[in-house]
């Protein structure tokens, strides 16, 4: 059944502001318009109504008796319909649980995997979103991070998830027309993808060929690509050599999306991490929802560590 009549809406706030203060002045104020709005907006209600809802005299206002009485059947149906809208809003916020991580953690590690976390979990929306250069971790607007870290960030409680292992990929196609891949010294031949502005505490190929203790080759070409995960499509798409980060490419090895031309191989110091700010963990239960099935996909992990302040 259609509700009939209702008076224009945007005027029953103005009404009850202005029958509130007893002013249009006040009313626009508090509303964040002009007074001419608000006497616009009455006097479209006193048309609607066809009655006076206000007394106006040169140096005051007052109500009708019928003003009077229609504020008070106004002003306790919009706090009823606020506290209702209140309530509703308060339950999306707690049901909410925004994760902040890089692209390519997003893309290649944890969306993947969220949807068995939504079918099991339909009450509870997540918000992911992606900051790629974090300068301060304890400043993000989030309930949980994930990144790589080489040593812990102050102010964050840190939860390591797991270490990573470092080496080259590309796709079968590409290893295919360079059957010279035998070792690190025949990427000479090849074209590198060369990760252009890395993430912090990230790997070059630079310092991956230091660390193996190996002398740095200067590639036969050499692209350069700022997103890690366009870096991956491109060697998916046989362009060149990437370095793989072995947690965020194991469905590509597993598919043959990607192979490895060689072994080597450089386990990181650093760890991907669940970061949790240490001064306002959340008591949220959808938060405390979340992070007990994102532990729950890995293996047993370490306790975790509080970095300070």
């Amino acid at each position: 059944m259609k509700i009939n009549p209702l008076p224009p809406l945007n005027s029953l706030v103005a009404f009850e502001s202005a029958a509130r203060h007893l002013s249009f002045t006040f009313a626009a104020n508090e509303l964040n318009v002009t007074q001419g709005a608000i006497s616009r907006q009455v006097r479209l209600l006193e048309d609607y109504l066809g009655k006076a809802l206000f007394e106006r005299t040169t140096r005051a206002m007052s109500l009708t008796p019928t003003g009077n009485q229609y504020y008070e059947v106004v002003r306790e149906s919009l706090l009823q319909l606020a506290s209702a809208t209140g309530e509703i809003r308060h339950w999306r916020g707690a049901q909410q649980v925004t994760v902040a991580t890089s692209t390519a953690m997003a893309s290649l590690w944890l969306l993947p995997k969220v949807a068995e976390f939504q079918r099991d979990n339909e009450d509870i929306d997540l918000r992911i979103i992606a900051y790629d250069h974090v300068k301060d971790y304890s400043r993000l607007d989030c309930d949980l991070a994930l990144y790589y870290c080489r040593t812990a960030p102050k102010g964050m409680q840190v939860t390591p998830l797991f270490s990573e292992e470092v080496f080259p990929v590309c796709s079968p196609d590409y290893l295919a027309k360079h059957p010279e891949l035998v070792s690190v010294e025949q990427f000479s031949t090849c074209t590198l993808l060369w990760l252009e502005d890395p993430q912090r505490d990230w790997i070059g190929w630079s310092e991956w060929f230091l660390r193996l203790g190996r002398k740095m080759v200067e590639p036969k070409h050499r692209i350069n690509i700022n997103s890690y995960s366009m870096l991956l499509q491109s060697a998916i798409s046989g362009q060149g050599i990437a370095l793989a980060w072995s947690n965020l490419v194991d469905n590509h090895l597993q598919t043959g999306a990607l192979v490895r031309p060689v072994q080597s191989t450089l386990l990181t110091e650093g760890q991907f991490c669940l970061l949790e700010p240490s001064n306002r963990t959340s008591s949220r239960q959808s938060v405390k929802q979340f992070r007990s099935w994102l532990i729950s996909q890995l293996p047993t992990l370490p306790d975790a560590v509080d970095a300070g302040l």
